[in-house]
């Protein structure tokens, strides 16, 4: 992962401060999204929309992050189609969605409500020579000269073939990675003053509290290069890069993992083509079918691009196949979930709701926008309550349904069949009365595991029943989650942050690289809300961290109980010791 050591202006060398952790000490370790690692992408949102999305949806559900569309200034194209925001004219922030205040804002709200926010930054190009003019913000530019950088001639690659310098030879790597790609003016990656620029770049995101960083057109980028610009980057962000997997002598996937993780679009094939074809039994075994392994992998089961670039992959067009696929990349343990939440398209360049300037229309599900991660919303907690258990007690009847276990935590059947299926299941649960949380609110459907762990259920044709220790059924007033809004009033140095870690998934299970991060924006209070289990015994502490240090409070560790009865959640308010 990164090895990003260098502070905000210039201070090389880093103390490593020991201190008391839980259990003799803080262990650094790789970046990763945390036990909170439930990425959606909210294509195109503009950021008023994701901030209100963060608190009034992906933070109280448990969603870890939301990966958003490119935030620097981008060219300005008749009919603004949605690619016109991945050819960077500057890095100011400045595009159809908001400008740099509002994207501070959002990044501030999200992380009030517990929800970390990761930029598709465009690295290797500018924008192309067929767009001249005023960028989104207002700077003017041509092919390969754009002032507000500064970027001149000498910034790019000039590769000298295919009477263009676009990559004709797709099993060239050279050509992959210093031509241009469809015409976008392609950035000297190995320049140490190109680095610089974009090192500026993500550090200013990082300073307004980016926590990381999904790398567009990766593959373009020799994995050396990506990695010098972004070791340089302040803290330790949080990285995935996009590489397609391709043919004989591409950039392979395996290349970009020493950096981060890295996009598996195997995944997204494999399972659209199971719950489109109804051949879930193959699912077995996943894991054995992908090229990365799971500790380095991103699955989705579409993206902005294989939505619409005719990938044999499902989307929202295919209704409730689509959302059984999505519920099943929620529900299986492999990779980094990354769920789609986009808008309706007829064209493959149609860009989102907008104004008659291209400006982008507030969202409002269902006119225009599909918010297609809402509908399996509910299984983030049973991915949360699921945590580190592996698959169990799987089952299949060979064809079109399908069933196991997350260890004793959670339990799931699917039915891609066309009638109803109803047999005894080995859930895994303890006995008990436990909600079927894909039924709706208020557990309008619940079942009762036995002694032995099994239960007698009914899927109903092209559905799905989620059941997990989180969500009991029965009994009265029961919480099955409690939102907990951790506050701690705490002191900080320049280029500090405070983050919240304990002993439950959610709270990063002790590791300071999974804790969750708190918000400043009323400083010295710093806040978070996080989504616990309820009616459990919590221990908890915070700790400081700058780059690689960490800094624990002292002993002993914090102990309070979530609550298990409405109003299902609290305010735990501290002092930092």
């Amino acid at each position: 992962m990164l090895s990003a050591m260098r502070k905000w202006m210039g201070v090389i060398a880093v103390a490593i401060l020991a201190a008391t952790g839980p259990a003799g000490g803080a262990h650094a370790g790789p970046a990763s999204p945390g036990s909170k690692d439930v990425i959606v992408h909210l294509f195109q949102w503009p950021w008023a929309s994701v901030a209100n999305e963060c608190a009034t949806v992906l933070g109280p559900k448990g969603f870890g992050g939301v990966q958003v569309s490119p935030p620097q200034e981008h060219v300005e194209l008749s009919g603004h189609p949605w690619w016109q925001d991945y050819q960077p004219v500057s890095y100011n922030l400045v595009t159809r969605r908001g400008d740099r205040a509002a994207f501070a804002s959002m990044v501030s709200a999200c992380h009030a409500a517990g929800v970390k926010i990761y930029v598709d930054a465009v690295i290797n190009h500018a924008a192309g020579g067929a767009s001249t003019g005023a960028g989104s913000g207002g700077s003017t530019y041509s092919h390969y000269a754009y002032p507000a950088v500064p970027y001149g001639y000498d910034d790019f690659h000039h590769c000298g073939r295919n009477g263009n310098d676009d990559i004709a030879d797709w099993g060239d790597r050279w050509e992959i990675q210093n031509c241009e790609l469809v015409d976008l003016s392609d950035l000297k990656t190995e320049s140490a003053y190109v680095r610089s620029r974009l090192t500026a770049y993500l550090n200013d995101l990082v300073s307004l509290g980016v926590d990381g960083f999904r790398v567009d057109a990766a593959k373009h980028v020799p994995a050396t290069d990506q990695a010098a610009v972004l070791d340089a980057v302040t803290g330790d962000p949080y990285v995935f890069s996009e590489v397609i997997e391709g043919g004989a002598g591409e950039p392979a996937p395996e290349e970009y993992a020493g950096i981060g993780d890295v996009t598996e679009f195997r995944y997204g094939d494999v399972v659209s083509g199971a719950f489109r074809d109804g051949n879930l039994a193959q699912l077995e075994g996943l894991p054995g079918r992908m090229r990365l392994a799971s500790a380095d992998a991103v699955a989705f089961i579409d993206n902005h691009d294989t939505q619409r670039n005719g990938r044999n992959v499902l989307t929202y067009k295919n209704g409730t196949t689509y959302r059984l696929a999505q519920a099943f990349l929620l529900a299986y343990p492999y990779g980094v979930p990354q769920v789609m939440s986009s808008y309706d398209f007829s064209g493959p360049d149609q860009g989102p709701p907008a104004a008659a300037d291209g400006t982008t229309s507030q969202v409002s599900c269902g006119s225009g926008w599909v918010c297609e991660h809402r509908s399996v919303a509910d299984l983030v907690a049973w991915r949360a309550s699921a945590g580190a258990r592996s698959v169990a007690n799987w089952w299949s009847n060979g064809s079109n349904q399908i069933a196991f276990s997350r260890g004793d935590a959670a339990f799931i059947a699917f039915n891609r069949g066309g009638a109803a299926l109803t047999r005894t299941f080995a859930t895994g649960l303890a006995a008990g009365s436990y909600c079927d949380v894909l039924a709706g609110d208020g557990c309008p459907v619940a079942y009762t595991v036995n002694a032995t762990g099994q239960a007698t259920i009914t899927v109903a044709p092209g559905a799905a029943v989620a059941l997990h220790v989180g969500a009991r059924g029965g009994g009265g007033p029961n919480c099955g989650t409690a939102s907990i809004s951790f506050a701690v009033n705490a002191t900080t140095t320049w280029g500090q942050n405070v983050f919240v870690v304990g002993d439950t998934p959610e709270l990063g299970s002790w590791n300071p690289a999974a804790a969750v991060a708190l918000s400043s924006a009323a400083y010295p209070i710093w806040r978070a809300a996080v989504t616990l289990p309820a009616g459990r015994a919590v221990a908890y502490k915070y700790i400081k961290k700058e780059g690689s240090a960490v800094v624990w409070e002292s002993d002993p560790n914090r102990s309070r109980t979530t609550p298990s009865a409405t109003p299902c959640s609290a305010s735990w308010d501290d002092t930092w010791r």
